[in-house]
């Protein structure tokens, strides 16, 4: 099969690269004000409608021509279109500065807005965040979120009421691979995932990709999350943040060597802290609730050839309750990049990667007195290489070798406390993979984006490696030393995405990608919390495989105004991860022996309708979908509702322009509640009631609904400096979501049971925040 694929890959690209010679122009497209690179603009040749390129993920393009005169149209969204003569008679390097357009958007030019790229791209399943439209979203406290943002897109769907962590088509949320520089970030969460580690202040750039994935990307089966953080202006210094009610952020950015190089530094911090130290009650004064988020990144340009960049991110969480409890959790991640520029046609990006998850967790009482910790850390050496064949081919390839560290979870207790001391053992591992892709513009009309990925997880040793039976019993138990080889998986991953487009406005697009996945989370949690854990493949837990099939109709009307999709996917699941009734994950030394494995399977159909320009503009997204899950060990082996299944998702966002200072926004939610597992019967020994469980996952929680509201209203104009407020209202009409059913004895009537409903946000919560700039 492997051998197959293989030729098939080398014999599309070697008879597709035949063509008449052309001549190259190549360069970087950066803003004009910043002089921060550019991800996406659109390069076209007016002569030649057929032709056109964009720039990659860090600014550079190259696209090719015969010999002749031709007008060069430089554009994108949000910014004044350039066009510049070109007389080609030999390869030429073209940089290019674009300058923001500062105009209403309903008087913006025809010319600058961008082409039908949608339409005519390969990639389908994939959404481009705009950060202006993210900084409008309203959101709860004011605090803008680009995760929160994202879950209003069809096909992603939120964990539960007021949470940061997603499910992208079916998928769990560790089967997302969120990268913040190509580092991966594990718990993308605050405050038990009521905000995100994203302050969108550093953000430069977000794309999900939720089918079709590039072959360069790997280690996950939904979806890939990647953004970019700010790089700094390299023009002038400027400082800019906000105060809002719980959080106040600053970013200060200015150039190192004027138009060579510059800086970026971004801080945001909560201080809820404050309040509770100064409160007149014993009980919670000096308790501390707080976050806070660094993120930091510089870069220098040698030449024209040769840039390198730093970058990297700390953030941490700290919830004491005083003398009784503590914990804390956090991420670290650090970046060196350097490009390099070989010629007008191959590009090189080298990146050397950090990542790091941990938290703490401590009792402070005297018999109970414990210290429980854990963590993840990787390593990550990239190559990715950018290759420019002619004017219809585009060759990618790389490799990574990544090394992981886990530490499960260790318990170390006083000697007065009731708990005993517990370390579990850590595991270490190489996930390392190979990749090449070829996007082929085959005619004018068909586009092919055709790779594959041959991904690796090595497990080695020091460590004591059990093999279980489907009860969860050990059958063997050998130990490994260090650095020795313990088990290895290795698979192939094909991914194929074609489009078809039957006019100027209309394409018919298909896809097919294959996905691998070797850390897994294990969690009896909806939401995302700080002790996640995470663990290997290893010789009882089998990599996780998704195979994707997507189809899907794309649609621009009224000069590309707006856009239409309708994607219809299916998923095939192999080799799940669920845990026995009753199981114990945390700090267990055995844990793989509370896991059970299984198949799954996710399909659906999205709707989306975006208007992009004009004083109104938004979004309507809609997605119906099934996901379901097969265990032997549960529900008698039948088919049941995952956690992550839900029937319906709608949302609904719009943003008006109302004039020059005043723009208001407004977001609607609906969503078919999720599935539960509710207790069938009762029983009581000596006094203490005990619910009794069958069918996994056979309820449903209520469906949730809400609606928000903001305004922005922008500060007189000024030279020197620019302000705004923010206003909003998060859960406007106070409906109460629900966050959790617990069932008890009823105090009332004796001998029956009640239901309780907890809602987290059962009221209206208002914000206001003072943004600035100068």
């Amino acid at each position: 099969m492997a051998k197959t694929l293989l030729s098939i890959f080398f014999l599309l690209l070697t008879l597709s690269c035949f063509g008449q010679k052309n001549y190259t122009i190549s360069g970087t497209i950066k803003d004009a004000s910043t002089g921060e690179q550019l991800i996406g603009a659109t390069i076209r040749i007016k002569e030649l409608p057929q032709s056109g390129t964009i720039t990659n993920g860090y600014g550079f393009y190259s696209i090719y021509a015969p010999e002749g005169e031709y007008t060069l149209l430089f554009t994108y969204t949000g910014y004044q279109a350039i066009e510049k003569k070109v007389s080609l008679h030999q390869n030429q390097n073209i940089n290019i500065s674009l300058p923001l357009n500062n105009s209403l958007q309903e008087v913006v030019i025809r010319a600058d807005r961008p082409n039908n790229d949608n339409i005519a791209s390969p990639q389908m399943g994939t959404e481009k965040l705009d950060m202006a439209q993210i900084n409008q979203v309203p959101v709860l406290l004011g605090e803008k979120d680009l995760l929160k943002t994202l879950s209003l897109l069809p096909g992603v769907k939120t964990t539960v009421e007021g949470n940061t962590g997603f499910y992208v088509r079916g998928g769990g949320s560790d089967q997302n691979l969120i990268l913040l520089d190509e580092a991966t970030v594990y718990n993308a969460s605050h405050f038990f995932g009521f905000f995100s580690t994203f302050n969108s202040d550093a953000v430069k750039d977000v794309t999900l990709y939720k089918g079709g994935m590039p072959a360069e990307f790997g280690g996950r089966l939904s979806s890939v999350l990647d953004i970019k953080m700010n790089e700094g202006n390299n023009k002038d210094y400027t400082v800019q943040g906000g105060l809002g009610l719980i959080s106040s952020r600053i970013k200060v950015e200015g150039p190192i060597v004027k138009d060579k190089g510059s800086f970026m530094v971004s801080a945001r911090r909560t201080y809820i802290d404050f309040f509770l130290r100064a409160s007149s009650d014993s009980t919670i004064s000096g308790s501390s609730i707080y976050f806070y988020d660094l993120n930091a990144k510089a870069n220098y340009h040698f030449d024209d050839k040769n840039v390198i960049y730093i970058s990297g991110y700390f953030g941490k969480d700290v919830l004491a309750l005083k003398n009784t409890f503590g914990t804390n959790w956090g991420n670290s991640t650090g970046t060196i990049r350097f490009n390099h520029l070989f010629n007008d046609r191959l590009f090189s990006n080298t990146s050397l990667v950090f990542s790091n998850y941990n938290y703490v967790i401590q009792s402070f009482l005297s018999d109970n007195e414990f210290k429980a910790t854990s963590q993840i850390t990787d390593v990550n050496l990239k190559e990715d290489l950018s290759y420019s064949m002619g004017d219809n081919h585009t060759l990618k390839f790389g490799f990574n070798i990544l090394h992981h560290d886990i530490s499960p979870g260790d318990i170390t207790a006083s000697q007065s406390s009731s708990f005993n001391d517990v370390s579990t053992e850590k595991r270490y591992g190489y996930e390392n993979a190979l990749y090449v892709s070829d996007e082929w513009k085959a005619g004018n009309r068909f586009t092919l984006l055709y790779g594959l990925r041959l991904s690796g997880l090595f497990l080695q040793g020091p460590g004591t490696f059990k093999t279980y039976d489907a009860a969860g019993h050990v059958t063997d138990s050998a130990r490994y030393a260090s650095g020795a080889l313990v088990k290895s998986y290795i698979n192939l991953e094909p991914r194929l995405s074609a489009s078809y487009m039957l006019d100027e406005q209309n394409s018919l697009k298909f896809s097919y990608n294959r996905n691998t996945q070797n850390i897994h989370l294990l969690s009896n949690s909806t939401s995302n919390t700080p002790t996640d854990l995470y663990v290997m493949s290893s010789n009882n837990i089998k990599p996780e495989i998704a195979d994707q099939v997507s189809t899907g109709w794309f649609r621009n009307f009224k000069d590309n105004t707006y856009e239409f999709s309708a994607e219809i996917y299916y998923k095939w699941l192999q080799n799940q991860i669920d845990y026995r009734d009753g199981a114990q994950l945390l700090v267990n030394q055995d844990v793989e022996s509370q896991l059970v494995y299984g198949s799954g399977r996710a399909y659906g159909i999205e709707l989306f309708l975006k208007k992009k320009y004009g004083r109104f503009n938004g979004w309507i997204g809609y997605t119906l979908s099934r996901t379901e899950e097969k265990f032997a060990a549960i529900n008698n082996g039948r088919y049941f509702p995952a956690t992550q299944d839900r029937t319906h998702d709608l949302s609904v966002v719009g943003i008006y322009k109302f004039n020059k200072r005043w723009s208001f926004s407004a977001d609607f939610v609906y969503g078919t509640g999720n599935a539960v597992t509710f207790p069938t019967g009762k029983y009581n020994i000596g006094g203490l009631t005990t619910f009794s469980y069958s069918e996994r996952n056979g309820y449903r929680m209520p469906s949730n609904n809400r609606l928000d509201i903001g305004a922005t209203l922008e500060g007189k104009p000024h030279k020197k400096y620019h302000s705004s407020w923010t206003f909003g209202i998060y859960n406007l009409y106070a409906h109460r979501n629900p966050y959790i059913i617990t069932f008890q004895d009823s105090k009332k009537i004796p001998n029956t049971t009640e239901a309780e409903e907890t809602s987290i946000f059962a009221t209206r919560i208002p914000s206001v925040t003072w943004n600035f700039k100068f």
